[in-house]
């Protein structure tokens, strides 16, 4: 490479953003995943070994996976190639495949295919590379920000390492920007530049563990300050923290609707309220309507708990839920959020049983599995009944009459020992002793 050829490549880097000429150039810098990537860990043993087979990163945004399939790829002598699922097609892919069964015939040399967004590929683009996965013609490394338990194919999952990217502490978001500040051929170390501890407290909680989005915020920062046409050093810069909230503002939730975190959040959401926890519920539901969530869909998820989790420990929740649905349904949003609040409180702080739900999966177990019993013949219908055999209830003083309604002996409802279901137990006690 000449001398000019070399200048042009290291303006090209110095044009690239903050956050993609920090990226770290060995194991040493990268920062977080402590939990698999830490010394004597499975991925570093395989990492040092040189023996990384087909992998999967899950994780959300600015956790390093893109960077640690670059170390990988640094570690490694294979070949690397790489691509993102939403701009590659299966042409694209079997030219990849087909170079990497040349390399291992020729050369016995392997191929690294790096694939960003995988959970893009449908199910048929994710079979064409199975084959060569389970052969070793290449090693695999998919990232995707969608638990590849729904999104990528499970034969290929089975085939691959899972490794789940964790958030950055702020420990480590914090270390990152420092670095960054006093990098002279990366970052910002040729800058006469002060940043403030407290501006850097702000971006490394406002960040959320997402290192792509705080490092940006600096450059945004660091750059709006600068005087065009200044040279560094000369110009002198402070970041404080008005300066550090102004560069980074509210990071948008990912939630996908028809994805992973649709449904990790309802489920949180339930939980919460099974769980008796009402302020986890208050903010799994404050989470869904800021990301948009349809207030219906949590008004039926709620209309659900109602009888699936408390039933007759409070029966009045059925008829709580019931009108969140209505109001939710006529007035709408914003104003919805109160109602949907108040039902989701009430629901989470009611006692707790799930009878009713165990009683009607168990009868109709029975039924699908055809234990099915006749209709007894004083129970038939009125046109059925004309021998007297029939005892109407309230005839009795009592209201209770000793008659045998299934025909079978069979229990289904076990009242729980909370809330209205203690007298409903009581009463049921009561019954069993006026039975001959």
């Amino acid at each position: 490479m000449s001398l000019w050829q070399a200048q042009q490549e290291k303006n090209r880097d110095r044009a690239q953003p903050l956050a993609a000429r920090m990226r770290p150039r060995t194991l040493g810098a990268f920062a977080g995943q402590r939990h698999f990537l830490g010394p004597g860990t499975l991925l570093r043993r395989m990492i040092d070994a040189d023996r990384v087979r087909s992998v999967l990163f899950y994780g959300p945004p600015g956790t390093g996976k893109t960077t640690l399939a670059e170390l990988i790829a640094h570690h490694t002598d294979a070949h690397f190639d790489r691509g993102n699922a939403a701009a590659v097609g299966v042409k694209d892919v079997r030219f990849v495949l087909d170079g990497a069964r040349k390399r291992l015939e020729q050369d016995n040399r392997r191929t690294i295919f790096f694939l960003d967004e995988i959970h893009r590929f449908n199910k048929a683009q994710q079979d064409v590379l199975l084959g060569d996965v389970e052969r070793g013609v290449i090693t695999l490394i998919g990232a995707t920000t969608e638990n590849p338990g729904y999104t990528v194919n499970s034969a290929l999952v089975s085939r691959s390492q899972v490794f789940n990217f964790e958030p950055l502490s702020e420990n480590d978001v914090t270390a990152l920007l420092r670095r960054a500040i006093a990098d002279e051929e990366n970052g910002y170390g040729r800058l006469d530049l002060t940043v403030d501890d407290d501006a850097l407290a702000h971006w490394a909680v406002a960040s959320d563990g997402d290192a792509r989005r705080a490092l940006t915020a600096l450059e945004i920062a660091v750059e709006s300050e600068r005087e065009v046409g200044s040279a560094p050093p000369i110009q002198a810069i402070r970041i404080d923290l008005a300066t550090a909230e102004a560069s980074i503002q509210q990071k948008a939730l990912n939630y996908d609707h028809d994805g992973t975190e649709h449904y990790d959040t309802i489920s949180a959401f339930i939980k919460s309220v099974r769980g008796s926890d009402p302020d986890a519920a208050v903010y799994w539901l404050a989470r869904m309507l800021v990301a948009g969530e349809d207030p219906l869909f949590i008004a039926r998820r709620i209309a659900i708990l109602a009888s699936e989790d408390i039933g007759n420990a409070d029966p009045r929740a059925i008829g709580v839920a019931s009108s969140c649905y209505e109001i939710v349904h006529r007035i709408g949003m914003p104003e919805a959020r109160i109602t949907l609040a108040q039902a989701t409180i009430y629901l989470a702080t009611a006692p707790k049983s799930n009878a009713s739900y165990a009683a009607i999966n168990a009868a109709m177990g029975d039924v699908k599995h055809q234990r099915t019993v006749p209709v007894p013949k004083k129970l038939r219908s009125a046109s059925n009944r004309k021998d007297g055999t029939y005892a109407y209830a309230h005839d009795s003083e009592t209201g209770y009459v000793d008659q045998d309604y299934l025909g079978v002996d069979k229990t289904y409802y076990t009242p729980a020992q909370r809330g209205y279901e203690v007298r409903i137990a009581e009463f049921l006690e009561w019954v069993k002793s006026q039975k001959g």
